[in-house]
């Protein structure tokens, strides 16, 4: 794997309480994932964290002192650069039954009461890693696609200069041309 795809792969996980020990419990349940573990300790926090980087995945509390879970949520989905990052949101189990629907209503992938069950949310947030990294792998190429087919334009815009001009043309470096045109094309279809 070269290093732009190994930096590209990495999915950083946004872990956002005001607890530390639910921090450290979070880190310990998702540190076996080899992915790098971002701690906010308020919303304002983890929103200037998503503005700086991006995250695969944000892990929410509900309850917090200031700005809580849900307005959290609302300004991350609110916002162009953060509102397709997925968010789980994590809340007491004596918290209001409503919670769960109002978590949902402002954009949650899930919602988790605690004490979650670890295995649990490891795998939930794996199949959040694994989505990044199919998206990520989509955009590199959509993103090499969109060149290819910039390159094939150039080139039929020269055929056609070429068959326009006053000179006659070059039937042999013309046919190249094409050729060439076609090993594009080809490389750019599905298998």
């Amino acid at each position: 794997m070269s290093a732009e795809a190994t930096t590209d792969e990495c999915a950083s996980i946004l872990l956002v309480d005001d607890m530390e020990d639910n921090l450290i419990a979070l880190e310990a349940v998702l540190g076996s994932l080899n992915e790098p573990l971002v701690r906010a300790r308020s919303g304002e926090e983890a929103m200037k964290a998503l503005l700086r980087r991006r995250f695969a995945l944000v892990l929410l509390d509900v309850r917090m002192p200031g700005m809580d879970g849900f307005e959290t949520a609302a300004n991350i989905k609110r916002l162009d650069q953060t509102k397709d990052v997925p968010i789980i949101f994590l809340t007491g189990a004596e918290d209001d039954s409503g919670y769960a629907f109002r978590g949902y209503a402002t954009g949650a992938a899930d919602y988790l009461t605690k004490p979650f069950d670890p295995w649990v949310l490891r795998a939930k947030v794996s199949v959040f890693l694994e989505l990044h990294r199919k998206s990520r792998q989509l955009e590199r190429l959509l993103s090499r696609q969109h060149g290819e087919d910039g390159e094939i334009g150039i080139r039929l815009a020269e055929l056609e200069d070429r068959l326009a001009g006053s000179d006659p043309p070059d039937l042999t470096a013309m046919r190249a041309q094409i050729r060439e045109l076609r090993h594009l094309v080809s490389r750019g279809r599905p298998s």
